[in-house]
C-alpha cells in the first residue's frame, strides 16, 4: 500500500512538472504533405518519421521542450520501424481527440482483383498484379525455437486466415513412431528427421505437393514444433520429417497428437489460405462471404523501437497486420504506452527489454548475443543465464491495452537487475489478453515476466493454449487478475508457472481469481516447477482451476495463505522430486549450485533479502518452510495429494460442504457475505476483495 501511495505522488508530481512546461505540438495525417511545417492543425505532415525529424532538429539546436505529435484519423502505412532514441526523449504519440489511428503493417488488396476458381468455393488472387512480392517463409515454430517474425498472413475483415490444414480442427494421433529421429535436447545435432506411420488414406495425396508441415506435440505435451515434411511413402504409409525435433518423436500418449499445415489438397474449410509462392497466387476460402477488407502482412520489424529514451507516450493507436513486434523498448524510463491495441501480429504486442539473437543451432538453452529490437533465443539464454539483465529500464507502463489475434504471446515484460536486487517497477496494468497464440504455442504466454520487481495488475486473460503467466526472477507482484480458460491445449503446464531457480524468490501473487482450467491432462493454476521457492500466495479465488490448483514441485519455503478452493479435485500437491527423478539438479556444480553461486546467494543482498536461502543447499532435497494456513477449502475432493510431512499445514486451515454464502454462487461471485460461515470458523480471514479482481471496467 505505502509503495501505491508513494508512486502516486510521484506520478503527480510528474503531471504537475509537465503541466507547467510549454509544450510544442505536430500534426500529421495521411492525407497530409511533408513541405507543411506540421505546427497547425491547417499545415499537417504526411508522415511521422518527418515529425520526428524535425523534433531531432529542433533538439539539436537547444530547443528540449516537450512535444505533441497529433495523429489525425487513418490508416498509417508502416514500411520500415519508427526509432525513438534519447533525443526524442518527452515525446507523446497520440490521436487527435480520440479519432481513430491505425498502424498497419501489411498490404491492403484491391477487392476487384479477386477471383473465384472455377466450380469450387475457392477464390484466388494474383498477388505479383497487386505488388506483392515478399510472401515470407514458412519457419519451424515452438517450444525452444526462437521467437521471430511470421510468415505473410491473410486478414479477412480484420480477421485472421490460417494455412490450410488438416484435420481442420483439433489433431489426430500420432502414428507408431519408426524413428525418432535424432534428439538436439541429448547434444546430437545431425539434425536427422523422424519416421512416422500414418493410416489415413487422404495423406497420400499429399505426396505431390512441395512444402508441407506438420505440427504439434511430438514427444512432450508441453513442447510443440512445427517441421516441414521432406517425404511421403505411399507404399509404406510413412512421413519423413526434414528435420529433428528438440526431444525426438514419441507416440502412445494422449497428447501426442498433431496436423498437418500449408496443404493445397486441404484447403477445404473457410478461414484457410494457401499461397503458391511460384506462381504468387493466394487461394482461399473466405469466412466471411461479404469481404470489405483483404489484407496481407509484411512489415517483419517492430513498429516502434524505443532505446535509451524518457517520457514517451504512445497512447490510442491500433497495431496490426505485420509479421513481427508492435512495441520494442529498452533502457528506457517512463515510457507509458496506454489504449492501444495490437492485433493480427505475427508476433508479440510489446516487449520490454533486450532479447537474444537467435541461435544457429537448435538448443534447449545456450549463450547468445543480447540484441535491441528482438526476442529471439531470449528463453534458451536465460535457462544458461539467470542473472542475464535485459535492460529494460525502470518505470515502464503498459495499460488499459488489448492484445489478441496475436502469433506468439502478448507482452515480454523486462526490468531490474537480479544481481543487485534493483528494481525495475516496469507494469502491465489493465490490459486484456486474448487469443495471443495463433503461431507459437507452448512456452508463449500473454505475458513473459523477468528482472526484478515489475507488476502485473487487473488484467484479463483467456483463450490460451499454455500458460498465462511464464515468470523468471525476484519480488515480482502479480495482483487482482482474472485468469480463466487457459492451458487449453499443453499438458504439464500452469497459468502461472516458475521454476528451476531456487534463488528466484520474492514474488508474491495475490488476490488473482483462476477460473475455468480444464483437468484432462496435468495442470494447475500456480507451478512450483522443480524446485521452485520462496513465492507468497495469498488471498486468491480457485474455482475449477485445473487437475491441482497448487503444484509444489519440491520446492521450499512458499507461503499458501488466506485463499480460496473452490470445486476442485486436488487444492495443493506436494513431492519430493528432489530426491528422485530431478535429483540431478542438486549434484555437486549442478544446476542449482551454479545458479545460486550465480548471485552470490551468501552474501547480501540475497542473505538480507532471504535468509533461509543461505542454508537452503544443506535440505534441499526434501520441502521445507512450505507454510499452508487459514485457507478455506470448498467442496475440494483431496485437500492434500502428497507428504503432509512436506507442509506446515496449519490447523486453521477449513474444508467446508456447500455455499458457505458467497453473494451468487450459480454467477461465479464469490464474495464473501458478512455473515459467511468463513468468518464464523476463520475470525482472522481477511476478506478477498473479489469486485476489484479483473479489468477496472468490466
Amino acid at each position: 500500500m505505502l509503495d501505491r501511495i508513494i508512486r502516486n505522488f510521484y506520478l503527480l508530481g510528474v503531471i504537475l512538472l509537465l503541466s507547467c512546461q510549454t509544450s510544442r505540438t505536430y500534426y500529421v495525417t495521411p492525407k497530409g504533405d511533408n513541405t507543411n511545417t506540421g505546427t497547425s492543425i491547417e499545415s499537417p505532415l504526411a508522415t511521422i518519421d518527418k515529425a520526428l525529424d524535425i523534433i531531432v532538429l529542433e533538439r539539436e539546436k537547444g530547443d528540449g521542450e516537450p512535444v505533441t505529435i497529433f495523429l489525425r484519423e487513418g490508416t498509417y502505412n508502416i514500411k520500415k520501424t519508427l526509432k525513438l532514441g534519447k533525443e526524442l526523449s518527452n515525446v507523446t504519440i497520440k490521436p487527435y481527440k480520440g479519432e481513430n489511428v491505425v498502424f498497419n503493417g501489411g498490404v491492403s488488396i484491391n477487392i476487384g482483383s479477386i477471383k473465384r476458381n472455377t466450380n469450387t468455393s475457392v477464390l484466388f488472387v494474383d498477388l505479383k498484379a497487386q505488388g506483392i512480392t515478399d510472401f515470407g517463409m514458412l519457419r519451424s515454430v515452438g517450444f525452444a525455437r526462437p521467437f521471430g517474425a511470421s510468415w505473410g498472413e491473410v486478414f479477412i475483415n480484420k480477421m485472421p486466415m490460417h494455412l490450410a490444414r488438416w484435420p481442420n480442427k483439433g489433431m489426430v494421433p500420432m502414428g507408431k513412431v519408426l524413428d525418432k529421429g535424432s534428439i538436439p535436447r541429448y547434444d546430437d545435432f545431425s539434425n536427422r528427421g523422424g519416421i512416422i506411420k500414418y493410416d489415413s488414406l487422404r495423406i497420400n495425396k499429399w505426396a505431390r505437393e512441395k512444402n508441407i508441415w506438420m505440427s504439434g506435440y511430438f514427444m512432450w505435451g508441453y513442447a510443440d514444433d512445427m517441421i516441414k515434411i521432406s517425404n511421403i511413402d505411399t507404399i509404406n504409409k510413412t512421413i519423413k520429417t526434414a528435420s529433428a525435433t528438440l526431444y525426438g518423436f514419441g507416440d502412445g500418449k494422449e497428447w501426442r497428437n498433431w496436423y498437418g499445415v500449408n496443404i493445397l489438397a486441404e484447403l477445404d474449410a473457410p478461414g484457410e489460405y494457401y499461397v503458391d509462392q511460384d506462381k504468387g497466387e493466394l487461394y482461399f476460402i473466405p469466412m466471411d462471404t461479404n469481404i470489405q477488407t483483404l489484407e496481407f502482412s509484411i512489415l517483419e520489424d517492430p513498429f516502434f523501437l524505443i532505446q535509451g529514451a524518457k517520457n514517451i507516450t504512445i497512447q490510442g493507436i491500433n497495431f496490426e497486420c505485420a509479421r513481427g513486434l508492435g512495441i520494442v523498448m529498452d533502457n528506457t524510463e517512463g515510457v507509458a504506452v496506454s489504449q492501444c491495441e495490437f492485433k493480427n501480429l505475427g508476433s508479440l504486442g510489446v516487449a520490454v527489454g533486450k532479447g537474444i539473437e537467435p541461435f544457429t543451432e537448435y538448443r534447449h538453452e545456450g549463450t547468445g548475443t543480447p540484441k535491441s529490437g528482438i526476442i529471439g533465443s531470449l528463453q534458451q539464454h536465460f535457462y544458461a543465464h539467470t542473472t542475464f539483465n535485459r535492460e529494460g529500464g525502470k518505470n515502464n507502463i503498459i495499460k488499459d491495452c488489448k492484445f489478441y489475434q496475436l502469433g506468439a504471446g502478448g507482452v515480454s515484460l523486462g526490468g531490474g537487475n537480479r544481481l543487485t536486487l534493483e528494481k525495475g517497477n516496469n507494469i502491465v496494468e489493465n490490459c486484456l489478453f486474448h487469443d495471443v497464440n495463433r503461431i507459437e504455442k507452448s512456452y508463449r504466454p500473454a505475458i513473459h515476466l523477468t528482472g526484478v520487481g515489475n507488476q502485473i495488475r487487473h488484467c484479463e486473460i483467456y483463450n490460451t493454449p499454455s500458460m498465462a503467466i511464464y515468470m523468471y526472477g525476484n519480488d515480482h507482484i502479480i495482483e487482482y487478475n482474472y485468469i480463466h480458460d487457459v492451458v487449453l491445449e499443453a499438458e504439464d503446464q500452469g497459468a502461472f508457472y516458475y521454476g528451476r531457480d531456487p534463488s528466484e524468490r520474492g514474488t508474491i501473487v495475490r488476490y488473482n481469481y483462476f477460473e475455468n482450467i480444464p483437468d484432462r491432462f496435468s495442470t494447475c493454476a500456480v507451478y512450483h516447477d522443480d524446485g521452485a521457492c520462496g513465492l507468497t500466495v495469498f488471498g486468491n479465488v480457485f474455482y475449477r482451476a485445473g487437475k491441482r490448483n497448487i503444484l509444489l514441485g519440491g520446492g521450499s519455503d512458499n507461503v499458501f495463505q488466506n485463499n480460496i478452493f473452490i470445486d476442485n479435485k486436488i487444492g495443493i500437491h506436494v513431492d519430493n522430486r528432489l530426491q528422485n527423478w530431478s535429483k540431478a539438479v542438486l549434484e555437486k556444480d549442478g544446476l542449482f549450485e551454479k545458479r545460486l553461486q550465480e548471485v552470490n546467494y551468501s552474501n547480501p543482498p540475497y542473505s538480507v533479502s532471504y535468509p533461509k536461502l543461505k542454508t537452503y543447499l544443506e535440505k534441499a532435497d526434501l520441502p521445507t518452510g512450505n507454510i499452508v494456513e487459514n485457507n478455506v477449502f470448498i467442496n475440494v475432493k483431496n485437500l492434500i495429494d502428497g507428504n503432509l510431512e512436506w507442509l506446515d499445514f496449519k490447523t486453521n486451515n477449513q474444508e467446508i460442504k456447500g455455499d458457505p454464502t458467497f453473494r451468487d454462487w450459480d454467477k461465479q461471485d464469490f464474495t464473501l457475505k458478512t455473515a459467511s460461515e468463513v468468518f464464523k470458523r476463520l475470525p482472522d480471514f481477511k476478506r478477498i476483495p473479489f469486485d476489484k479482481i479483473g479489468l477496472y471496467d468490466k
